[in-house]
Formats: structure tokens, C-alpha cells, sequence
């Protein structure tokens, strides 16, 4: 069957399939922005407890499959009664584990802050707790924006593997396709061009507000 043909035939599947993607994708980077500035705090705390709870929580989740990680929320949890439905468990899973990566983003960016902002703000009577929100995590934000940008854009590919468990995002959309037209071919190709123009529409837009942000730093 003709793309364009089977990609306009089918296109509620797909477009259905977009929907899901993209509710997981910006999902996954919200909570896990959130959940990254605490970790990366925590991981800069002066308690020896809490560096090695943060240090733990980053270095498991980077260092072990996404797909792992999904079946033990969505599978592994539900032997001790904790159940989440498909949607709650690839959500969770994507935000956890955006998490652990966007943490070492932050800490890269707060550590990045000239020390002597922090030193001038703790001289004008500024709590340390103050000092971090006004004055280190603003610069430290806007410094690594586009990693975060491009952490978006992986999880936006990543999010894929939610068709594992049943969620209706675009690889369980062709896969269903597939079972319709009896084509393993076509409906993968229709795929792999909605997640390449999702990805290079979102570098594209990401290079233009570094490029602007990079311009407001000159003025």
C-alpha cells in the first residue's frame, strides 16, 4: 500500500497515537524538571544521608534499561498492591527517569553560578534558601535550557516503549495498523516520520530560543 495512502487511511490511528506521545512526553519532562531541581539539591545538601539517597536515585536510573524500570512500576509494584493503570505507570516511569538526567543537568547549571553572586547575596543579608531561589536557580535555568530542550526530545523518542504495556501512543498505533493491513513495512515508515518531525521541529525551536537567549546575554 502506498504511504501517503495508508497514512491518510488510518490517520485517526496515528494521530490518536500522536496524542498519547506527546501527553507523555511533556509529562515525563514536567515532573521530572520538578523532581530534578530536588534531586540535584539534594545531591549538593550538606547531609551525608541525603547526597547518598540523591546520588543513589541518579545512578540506578541511568544506569538501568527504561524498559526495566517500566515493568517494575507497572508490573512489579502490582505483586505488592500497588497498581497503576498504563498511562500512570509509562508517566511515572518517563518522569523518574527524566529526573536522574535532568538532576545532573541542574547541578551542573547551579554550579556553573559565579560564586561570588552567591558570596554578594549572603553579604546583603540573604538566606542561603533565598539566595538559591532568586539568584542561583534563575541563571542556573536559563543556562541549561536547551539541555533540557534536547532531554524533551529524547523522551519524546524513549516514550516509545509504553507500547509495552498497552498504551495507545504511535509504535502500538502502527503495530495495530499492522494487524489491520497485514503490512509490517508501511506503518513503521509512517511512524518514524511523525517522530522525525516532532524531534527536528522541536531542535529547530529550541535553536532559535538559545540563539535569542544568547543575544539578550550580549545586550
Amino acid at each position: 500500500m502506498n504511504i501517503f495512502s495508508l497514512a491518510y487511511d488510518y490517520r485517526n490511528f496515528f494521530l490518536s497515537g500522536l496524542q498519547y506521545t506527546l501527553l507523555l512526553a511533556v509529562l515525563g519532562v514536567f515532573f521530572g524538571f520538578v523532581l530534578g531541581i530536588a534531586v540535584a539539591l539534594l545531591r549538593m545538601s550538606k547531609l551525608r544521608v541525603l547526597r547518598f539517597i540523591a546520588t543513589a536515585w541518579v545512578e540506578f536510573l541511568r544506569g538501568t534499561p527504561m524498559l526495566v524500570q517500566l515493568f517494575l512500576i507497572h508490573y512489579g509494584l502490582a505483586s505488592f498492591g500497588v497498581e497503576f493503570s498504563a498511562v500512570q505507570s509509562g508517566a511515572i516511569t518517563l518522569s523518574i527517569n527524566s529526573s536522574a538526567y535532568l538532576a545532573e543537568i541542574f547541578r551542573a547549571g547551579i554550579q556553573g553560578v559565579d560564586r561570588g553572586q552567591v558570596e554578594a547575596a549572603r553579604s546583603l543579608g540573604m538566606r542561603q534558601a533565598m539566595t538559591m531561589r532568586h539568584i542561583v536557580l534563575p541563571q542556573a535555568l536559563k543556562s541549561v535550557l536547551p539541555a533540557i530542550g534536547n532531554e524533551f526530545i529524547t523522551i519524546i523518542k524513549e516514550s516509545s516503549i509504553v507500547s509495552f504495556i498497552g498504551v495507545a501512543d504511535l509504535m502500538f498505533q502502527s503495530r495495530a495498523v499492522t494487524t489491520i493491513t497485514y503490512d509490517g513495512f508501511t506503518p513503521l515508515i509512517v511512524v518514524a516520520v511523525m517522530y522525525f518531525v516532532l524531534t527536528f521541529t522541536m531542535s529547530k525551536l529550541l535553536g532559535r530560543l538559545e540563539r535569542r537567549l544568547n543575544t539578550d546575554d550580549r545586550r
